[in-house]
């Protein structure tokens, strides 16, 4: 999946990794996992998130099963360069959320002989890749791809399918407003809703 031991000691340098998937397919949990174990290996390890990710708490990393971590959250990603000071590990967490200078800031300090974990959403609630994703996962030298379940099939879900009524592609939220889906269930639950739309506004009109 990924290396931990370069081959050619002489010559130093990072790497990055990315984690990526659909909402509640283990992103976090897989990001916590490896950061844990750098922490355990006695690395220096710095971790960041967007500032507006306040879900779960304002400071620490949290995957849905509440397992933690603590983090700085920073509103822009050249705070990350900044921040991130004679470490070995830096893990970000939810990086779709980053402006696309993160691309930049998680290749420098891959340069600077830093291993970069970043973990975050592939693709948007409308299908589409997520913000800085496609490149960071283009630059990256190991790229895990989760899946959580589809709620609809049991089958893999690949697709991030919210619920509540609402375009912003920035919206925070729990199962409340999604739910992971399977292509095939991904579509069908796209055209019901654009039906149901279409139904109301049809009501809306001859009232």
């Amino acid at each position: 999946m990924f290396l931990e031991n370069t081959v050619n000691h002489t010559e130093q340098f990072g790497w990055i990794e990315v984690v990526c998937g659909s909402m509640f397919s283990g992103k976090t949990e897989e990001l916590i996992r490896r950061l844990k174990r750098a922490q355990f290996a006695k690395q220096r390890v710095e971790i960041f998130k967007p500032a507006i990710d306040t879900r779960y708490d304002d400071e620490e990393v949290v995957s849905h099963n509440d397992n933690r971590i603590r983090s700085t959250p920073v509103p822009v990603a050249s705070n990350i360069r900044l921040l991130a000071t004679d470490v070995d590990v830096v893990g970000i967490d939810e990086a779709q959320f980053f402006d696309d200078e993160i691309v930049a800031v998680c290749n420098d300090l891959a340069n600077r002989g830093i291993r970069v974990i970043v973990a975050g959403l592939d693709m948007d609630f409308k299908g589409n890749p997520f913000g800085p994703m496609p490149a960071l996962m283009a630059t990256a030298e190991y790229v895990t791809k989760v899946h959580a379940v589809c709620t609809h099939t049991g089958n893999l879900a690949h697709y991030s399918f919210r619920k509540a009524q609402n375009d912003d592609i920035v919206m925070l939220g729990e199962t409340q407003e999604y739910e992971p889906l399977s292509r095939a269930a991904y579509y069908k639950a796209l055209r019901n809703q654009q039906e149901e739309n279409t139904s109301k506004n049809e009501i809306s009109k001859d009232e």
